[in-house]
């Protein structure tokens, strides 16, 4: 029975899936990309010195911060923002996901993992900018912002508002699963050479549970103490997996020009050639690149803005260029380094798309280090799991939140508790569907996610543009008014909030 529905449930996704990541969505997130890119003159590498200069010297200095000291607001630094976003984008895509791309893509799915990146860091730096420029204060001083919030109020497509917020819910409970998938896929793969092949389901079932346990401990606390664990877990788990990566391939330094020339001549293979690894076609290798680079970076899902809406800053600007440095740690550096160790470690060319990605990743890892990297493997990819999950679990919180927005406040308490009820449960029983299923209907999902937040990114590029002169004409001595909120009292009270910290400083 439950084989059938499951069977079932992979045809209509495959349907949809086909669907949602046709052409018309990859030009789609390429062509808002290429628009944005163009309207902001090349944000992500004339003011990329400037995106460094607002995100590693603030990030070091709220280290340990609360939120902002104002009791009008109830936010989280700029760091921890940051660091719940991050841990919403830096997760299984960034491990197994690359392995999977390169697996059924090929080495050319990198290639175009990186050209989704470098336009991706100014769709995410426009998410950020209107995200934080149409979010709302309630009564209680909690900041609430994300796509749904700027298409409804921004492009006054209420509507398409609401299948945005829709479309995340199912979108978090899709990430979740995948995740947990994946953690229970590792620690059965490092567990199952010392145990029998009829305990593993159990196993997995035993993770899942753990994992729902944990992460209902932290969702309780809503965005201040998701903020906290991930602004403690991030910085370890990248620098663990930063310093991994990077010994493995200096231990098969000679490979690297080999596998960079995979890479690129991959890239634009126009038809499909027999054999292994080598069966894939242009086509496949753009949208398992494009699939897994927007997986992997989030940048055109509207996901990571929700996160970001939480924060103490006033200006727009100044928390959008974290979403160009957050794209670029996602996929230049880390998925990039996965990529590399995984290429120089392996022949790609005696290996088959059949093969498992959990089990490719986490060989990935012991074919350099033995034991040693099963063990850090088996640390690092549940922790890069986990935190997506408690991130995801406050994304889709906030959809909830903006679905019923009209309801009475103890009754709209009363749906998000549901939800994240319905979200831990499902949590543990993701744990033992196949994985391979769970990917493609997160894909599904990311995509249906995606297809109203680019409409909207289009449409209000001109705005964006606006607000992006705005910050730098100011920031170059220009008296003008700030453009901090699209609703006249939220910005004469940011203005006011500014003039403060101004006359602070000085």
């Amino acid at each position: 029975m439950w084989q059938k529905l499951l069977s079932s449930i992979e045809q209509v996704n495959n349907v949809l899936n086909g669907i949602v990541w046709g052409w018309p969505v990859i030009i789609l997130i390429l062509g808002t990309g290429i628009l944005l890119t163009i309207r902001t003159r090349f944000l992500q590498v004339s003011h990329f010195g400037d995106s460094l200069r607002s995100t590693i010297i603030p990030a070091l200095k709220s280290l340990g911060k609360k939120g902002s000291k104002d009791t009008r607001v109830n936010s989280v630094s700029q760091f921890e923002a940051f660091s719940t976003a991050i841990s919403g984008t830096v997760g299984t895509g960034n491990i197994i996901g690359v392995v999977s791309a390169i697996l059924t893509g090929g080495p050319g799915a990198v290639f175009w993992m990186w050209i989704s990146a470098f336009f991706g860091m100014v769709t995410n730096y426009s998410e950020n900018v209107l995200g934080l420029y149409f979010r709302k204060k309630d009564k209680h001083g909690n900041l609430s912002g994300g796509a749904f919030y700027y298409i409804a109020n921004g492009l006054r497509w209420k509507w398409l508002g609401y299948c945005a917020a829709i479309f995340c819910v199912f979108a978090a409970i899709g990430m979740s699963g995948v995740q947990t998938n994946k953690i229970s896929g590792t620690l059965a793969e490092a567990i199952g050479s010392v145990t029998s092949a009829s305990e593993i389901p159990m196993l997995r079932v035993i993770v899942g549970i753990c994992v729902a346990v944990l992460a209902a401990l932290i969702i309780i606390g809503g965005i201040q103490r998701i903020g906290k664990v991930t602004s403690m877990l991030v910085p370890f788990m990248s620098l663990l997996f930063i310093i991994m990566s990077l010994i493995a391939i200096c231990m098969h330094i000679t490979a690297i020009p080999h596998a960079l020339a995979l890479i690129f001549s991959k890239a634009f293979n126009f038809r499909a050639a027999g054999g292994g690894i080598l069966g894939y076609s242009f086509a496949t290798v753009i949208k398992k690149g494009m699939a897994r680079g927007v997986f992997s970076n989030e940048a055109g899902l509207g996901s990571s803005v929700i996160a970001h809406s939480a924060s103490e800053t006033r200006e727009p600007v100044r928390q959008g260029l974290w979403g160009v440095f957050e794209v670029f740690f996602d996929t230049f550096i880390i998925c990039t380094l996965t990529s590399l160790t995984f290429l120089t470690t392996f022949d790609t060319e005696s290996l088959s798309a059949d093969l498992e990605d959990t089990a490719m990743s986490m060989s990935m890892f012991s074919t350099n280090f033995g034991g040693f990297g099963t063990a850090v493997f088996s640390v690092i990819l549940p922790l890069f799991a986990f935190t997506t999950i408690i991130a995801w679990s406050y994304y889709g919180e906030k959809a909830v939140e903006f679905c019923f927005q009209h309801l009475a406040e103890n009754k709209r308490k009363m749906v998000v508790t549901g939800f994240k009820i319905v979200y831990i449960i499902l949590i543990a029983a993701s744990a033992t569907i196949h994985s391979e299923l769970i990917w493609a209907i997160d894909d599904t999902f990311n995509g249906l996610m995606a297809v109203p937040n680019l409409i909207c990114l289009v449409a209000l590029s001109g705005l964006v543009a606006k607000i992006t002169k705005n910050y730098f004409d100011r920031k170059h001595g220009k008296n003008i008014e700030p453009m901090l909120s699209a609703y006249p009292d939220m910005n004469e009270e940011f203005k006011q909030d500014l003039f403060a910290e101004k006359a602070e400083i000085q």
